[in-house]
This record gives C-alpha cells, structure tokens and sequence, in this order.
C-alpha cells in the first residue's frame, strides 16, 4: 500500500470517523435523555463548543505541519475545516428552529436584547464562502493569490467565535479564555508566514 492510498483508504475515514464522535454522543444523549434539565440549551452549547474546538484544530495543522515537518497533514485540513462549518450550522439551526421556532420577530428581538448572538451570526457567514470555495477546483479558478486572501478570514472567524462565546457565558470565562489563549498561539505562528514578500507565488498553508 502506497503513502497515499493509505491517507485515502485509511487515515482519511479514521479523521472523518473521529470527527463524528461528538455528533453520536450528542445523539444517544438525545435520544437516552442524557442531556441536562434544559436540553436546547445543551444542545447549543455542545455543538457550539464543538465547532471552535474543531475550527481551531484546524488552524493548528499548518503550524503543526511546519514544526514536524509532517506534509501528509494538509491532507486532513480541508475536511477538519469542513466538520467546523457543520457543527456550527448545526448550532446555528438548533437556535432557529428548536430556540426560536423559526420566528423572525423573535429572532430580532434576541439580537437587539443579547448582541453575542449578532456576533455569531456574523462568524458563520465569514465561514460560508470558506467552505464553498474550499475545493482544488475553486483555487485554480480563483487564483492562490486571491483564495489566500479570502481564507485568511478564518482567522476572523475564529475571532469572531471566541468573542461570541466568551460574551454567552457571561460569568465562568475560563473556557472561552482558554479557546483564546489557544488562538493567540496559532497567530502567533502564523506571523512569520503573513510577513513573507507579496511576489511569492507559493500559495501558503
């Protein structure tokens, strides 16, 4: 078995396969009445936590390709982004559809009354085009340089997700501050990539 049909047969299903985990926990708990006295509530916090947890794992793969020198890693990237994206739709469509039933008057009135939920909002539309044009097809069409630019807008979303998270939890911080802390880091390490000369035509990780 080569390298990369064992990426393709083999690591590529374990990583998608690892990445369904948290949606079947959520799922038996569901389903076996494991969530807390205010379920809606749990299932929006869970998915929510999840989809950070998952868009900053995916932030850390180039960092982590550059210091192990591990490239079979940029395999993984596109999909661990795209399971971000899902988990937070999912969190997305839970607040519509179980939180509010879909009431755009209600909906108005929580985003004037609670402005973390704008915030979020926001995040996830940052996140649409990402995953849209995620594809080798849509980097061909678009360009390394121009794609670049536009997915550099992850780091704004996951700006936009710690800031949206850390304004929910109102008291307890020390989760959201641990998710920023971690984000800080993955900057950090992206730096010395940002400040490279314009006319290089490799198109960063």
């Amino acid at each position: 078995m080569t390298r990369g049909q064992f990426v393709s047969w083999v690591a590529k299903p374990a990583v998608f396969a690892v990445l369904l985990v948290p949606l079947g926990l959520l799922s038996y708990d569901a389903l076996t009445g494991g969530l807390s006295a205010n379920p809606i509530e749990d299932l929006l916090h869970r998915t929510g936590r999840w989809g950070l947890k998952i868009l900053i794992l995916s932030l850390a793969i180039t960092p982590l390709r550059r210091v192990t020198g591990w490239s079979i890693l940029v395999r993984f990237r596109r999909m661990t982004g795209l399971f971000a994206f899902f988990y937070l739709c999912l969190h997305f469509s839970i607040y519509l559809g179980l939180d509010q039933f879909f009431s755009l008057s209600e909906i108005v009135a929580d985003v004037a009354k609670r402005p973390y939920i704008t915030v979020g909002f926001v995040t996830l539309m940052l996140l649409v085009p990402l995953a849209i044009t995620s594809t080798k097809r849509m980097v061909k069409w678009m360009g390394g340089k121009r794609w670049t630019r536009l997915h550099s807008l992850v780091y704004v979303a996951a700006f936009g997700g710690f800031l949206h998270f850390l304004w929910a939890v109102k008291a307890d911080t020390r989760d959201p501050t641990v998710y920023g802390l971690a984000l800080a880091l993955l900057l950090a390490a992206r730096l010395p990539l940002w400040r490279k000369q314009p006319g290089s035509r490799r198109v960063p990780a």
